[in-house]
């Protein structure tokens, strides 16, 4: 055997972090990109977050909660912060954060009107690269917002490029790397690229700022910033301690104060002479007494005046290191190429060896996505709550703020976001499936991100774990405990099985769990409706507000989640009762919850009050009126694909380990034999390939109906994968009336045409990566237990036979299709937009969005969300290593052994 990871360098030092506590991590991306319109910064009578704080404000408020940038990075407390600030002489502002659209501007939505991409990092940040594309003519900021507004949801987005700003090429790429010569040592090259043929002039600023943690008589202990002497500033914090910025050349080093412009702002004295806003007063004004003469403040920037060539470029170096340097760029360049060769490693050794060029590149940026997502968020409601007079147990002078109940919740970490712009705060759902992707490169991130939300500071007293920050209390699906077990079993197979990590969790999962029984089966039936359930947009009805006809909703999707939750804190109770038989009661509850559920799903004989319909062999939401009476809606969307999900293997049991579990499950059957005959995941008994044992919501009669749906390419096949909503709905859209009015579902492959859930939240066709991904999830569990006796038509109606393995390659295959070259050189993700089809300066940058065109393929909603759609690299990574042989003949427990094999020794599976 060769070399192992462990001798790689960027692995080193993750196992340095982790085992000896070296702070490789400390400093990060985890600047946000947008704090403006945010929930935290709202100090508005009305909630109106958005217009509240502006991007206009921006530049002159000091924010109360955190800081943002471009291409920027911060400590892991915020505490000092470093971005790039740029002019090209013709904007009324500098270039000093992203802009974009709010959700009452845009035709769609929310939107970031910029274009920037994550194009590398290793995990603990050693190295990293960004690229922002900045025009050379002035920034359309109002043509972008009134154009917009004047559009209609049935109209495309009007975006930047339609602007004209990037014609003929007058643009200037921008690319921001870091090295770290040490865990507290950052070089910081910046190049800037003319892409136009004339000369143009560009002004950079790499700008050095404190967070402002002492207006709000938070810490009274004020940092300050000054001049050390010639190419260098010093930076000195009672709690970060002393840091220098080292620079090159002779700029200009411009200083002020991170406090608010009160006179621009609300017409009032300011505090000081010196305010946030004074770069761009001095820079673009003229005003020489903007900043302050003597050299010192809490923000800091440096002015290059670059004129650079058509085709040329121009290269700016800094470095911050915590002691100053006598030679800060003596080995300046070397350290850099030793940081991209050990990034090249890692990546390499990483990378499944069957993949192309082509599939690397999207690998290793949907990774470096993931990692450039991670933000310090900072959070603490109960302060914030009684700067709103609104504290329900102290101060409950006002009673409509937003998450009164939260009080508790005090967050102050670095957390994985969906998107630093458009969702600059983390989602629980999301943030689970983050953990997916995160744990091909950062194990010990990813398990911190699950243990994070289950913290008493984060989850709530009653047991839910919080939502977001617009609705902590809305409700996300319980996709935690799916993650957690994932992330264990990928450790284990690492060789240190975390069973710490995995009864931490488990019992604060018990404690959600219970929440879920409590709180949202009130009818104690077995039936659950928690509202949107992530889904924003699926259904007829807003699913979390009071239903127009009165009664309530039955969910589909909500029940099969439960479900899919007691399958799996039944294999962690079953882990767990290995070590400990105390757990053999709680895998029994959790059988026991799992039999009922399913049931309740579809009772024995003919009912019209269940969820299960026969005759169309689909699941649907049941509306149950006030009068007690119900109704399906037959609304064919992945709520009746959910229950797919809920699939999962286990092994022969053995009465030996699990004594007291079989003799409670034997007395169950004993008990309930009639259920279980009905419920029995398969028509002809319980065992599978190898005597393995299924727990599914579908028996093989179901299931093979309902895949009849999932793989028609007229229903829910997409050449992209497995649409939201069935097709069939284009041609035969779903309406029910109420009273005069009418509510209508008809397929939408692209954006919403209603406001529910926000512009830009459609389920209605969209693919949508995370569910397709439990759907992929689903087929390869069961393919394990029916093995390849066990085939069906794929596509429908198409003739052609497939495994269920073989029918999740072909998903796969279409999902990542989206991101890859196809046979005409293009990505379907950019659809029509030449700019990026065509141009060697655009077609590889990959944009990993929020979700993709039913039909063909293009990235919609946020741009950004790496989230979840990077989930895109651990189903290439999955799928390049492991073939049905070995999934099939090997136990699930240890399937994923030679995938963790392969990446710990940089062998190929079936080497050895």
């Amino acid at each position: 055997m060769g070399p192992t990871i462990a001798d790689v360098a960027e692995q080193t030092r993750l196992n340095a972090a982790r085992e000896a506590g070296i702070p490789w991590k400390k400093w990060g991306p985890y600047l946000s990109e947008r704090q403006w319109g945010t929930v935290r910064e709202d100090y508005s009578d009305n909630g109106d977050a958005w217009n509240y704080f502006t991007h206009d404000h921006a530049r002159s408020r000091a924010y109360r909660w955190g800081e943002d940038g471009i291409g920027g990075i911060c400590d892991d407390g915020q505490r000092l912060c470093f971005a790039l600030a740029l002019w090209n002489e013709r904007d009324a502002i500098l270039k000093e954060r992203l802009f974009g659209l709010t959700n009452s501007e845009g035709n769609h939505g929310e939107d970031v009107k910029e274009y920037y991409f994550y194009l590398d990092s290793t995990p603990t940040h050693s190295y990293m690269k960004y690229l922002y594309k900045y025009p050379q003519r002035e920034f359309p900021y109002r043509d972008l917002v009134e154009t917009n507004r004047q559009r209609s949801r049935e109209q495309m987005e009007y975006e930047l490029l339609d602007t004209g700003v990037f014609d003929d090429d007058r643009y200037f790429d921008v690319f921001l790397e870091y090295a770290k010569a040490g865990p507290e040592d950052m070089l910081v090259r910046i190049t800037v690229h003319n892409r136009g043929a004339q000369p143009a002039r560009i002004r950079m600023l790499p700008t050095l700022w404190f967070r402002n943690t002492w207006s709000w008589g938070e810490d009274e202990r004020k940092p300050s910033l000054n001049e050390a002497g010639p190419g260098v500033i010093r930076a000195t914090h009672h709690d970060l301690g002393e840091y220098w910025l080292h620079y090159e050349g002779a700029p200009e080093s411009l200083f002020t104060e991170n406090e608010s412009n009160a006179e621009r702002l609300w017409n009032q004295p300011n505090a000081s002479p010196y305010v946030k806003d004074a770069f761009h007063t001095y820079v673009i004004s003229g005003k020489r007494d903007a900043v302050n003469p003597a050299k010192t403040g809490t923000k800091a920037a440096v002015h290059y005046l670059c004129d650079v060539d058509g085709g040329g470029s121009a290269t700016i170096r800094l470095r911050l290191a915590p002691s100053k340097l006598d030679d800060p760029f003596g080995d300046f360049d070397q350290t850099f190429d030793h940081r991209l060769v050990d990034a090249n490693e890692f990546y390499e050794r990483i990378a499944p060896k069957s993949l192309n060029e082509d599939q690397r590149r999207v690998h290793r940026q949907a990774l470096a996505g993931m990692l450039w997502g991670k933000q310090y968020y900072y959070f603490d409601l109960e302060l914030w709550l009684r700067e709103h007079r609104s504290h329900p147990l102290l101060d409950a002078a006002r009673r409509d703020v937003r998450n009164t109940e939260w009080f508790h919740m005090l967050n102050a970490d670095v957390i994985s976001m969906p998107d630093k712009w458009e969702y600059p705060w983390y989602a629980a759902w999301d943030l689970a499936f983050h953990t997916v992707a995160l744990a091909l490169v950062d194990f010990d991130f990813a398990k911190e991100q699950l243990l994070l939300m289950l913290r008493s500071l984060y989850v709530h007293p009653s047991g839910q774990i919080p939502a977001y920050e617009w609705n902590f209390s809305d409700v996300n699906p319980p996709v935690h405990a799916a993650a957690t077990l994932w992330l264990y079993k990928y450790e284990r197979e690492l060789g240190r099985a975390d069973l710490r990590f995995l009864e931490r969790s488990f019992q604060g999962l018990m404690l959600n769990f219970n929440w879920w029984v409590n709180r949202k089966d009130p009818a104690g039936r077995n039936v659950f409706a928690g509202g949107f359930l992530g889904l924003d947009n699926i259904g007829v009805f807003d699913r979390s507000a009071q239903l127009p006809t009165g009664g309530s909703l039955e969910q589909a999707d909500g029940t099969a989640w439960m479900a899919f939750y007691c399958q799996t804190m039944l294999e962690m109770a079953t882990i767990l009762t290995e070590y400990d038989p105390i757990y053999e009661e709680a895998a029994f509850k959790f059988v026991q919850h799992f039999m009922w559920i399913t049931y309740a799903m579809d009772r024995r004989g003919k009912c019209e009050d269940e969820m299960w319909d026969e005759e169309d062999g689909f699941f649907y939401d049941l509306l149950r009126f006030p009068d007690g009476h119900t109704m399906r809606l037959k609304i064919r969307s992945l709520v009746g694909l959910l229950p797919l999900c809920a699939s999962t293997v286990f092994e022969a049991p053995s009465s030996s380990r699990y004594p007291k579990l079989m003799e409670l499950m034997a007395q169950f059957r004993k008990r309930y034999p009639e259920l279980v005959a009905h419920v029995a995941p398969t028509d002809t008994g319980f065992t599978g390939y190898k005597d393995r044992r299924l727990l599914s919501i579908l028996n093989k009669r179901k299931l093979e109906r309902v895949l009849a749906y999932l793989l028609d390419e007229k229903e829910f096949l997409g050449p992209h994968g497995i649409r939201s909503l069935s097709r069939y709905h284009l041609e035969h859209p779903y309406v029910f009336h109420v009273g005069g009015d009418a509510y209508t579902v008809q397929y939408l492959p692209a954006e919403s045409n209603t406001g529910m859930f926000g512009g830009n939240s459609n389920w209605r066709g969209p693919v949508w990566m995370p569910v397709n991904l439990l759907i992929v999830r689903a087929l390869v569990n069961l393919y394990s237990f029916f093995g390849d006796d066990f085939k069906v038509e794929c596509p429908t109606g198409s003739g052609q036979k497939m495994t269920l393995f073989e029918v999740a390659q072909e998903i796969v295959r279409r999902l990542t299709s989206t991101f890859l070259r196809g046979a005409d050189a293009k990505r379907p993700v950019y659809g029509g937009t030449e700019k990026f089809q065509n141009d060697p300066h655009w077609r590889d940058l990959i944009l990993f969005y929020e979700y993709f065109h039913g039909d063909n393929g293009a990235g919609l909603g946020a741009s950004h969300q790496t989230g979840w759609s990077g989930l895109v690299a651990p189903l290439l990574d999955l799928f390049g290593r492991v073939d049905a042989k070995t999934l099939l003949e090997t136990p699930r427990g240890r399937v994923l052994s030679k995938v963790v094999r392969e990446q710990v020794s940089g062998e190929a599976v079936g080497d050895k």
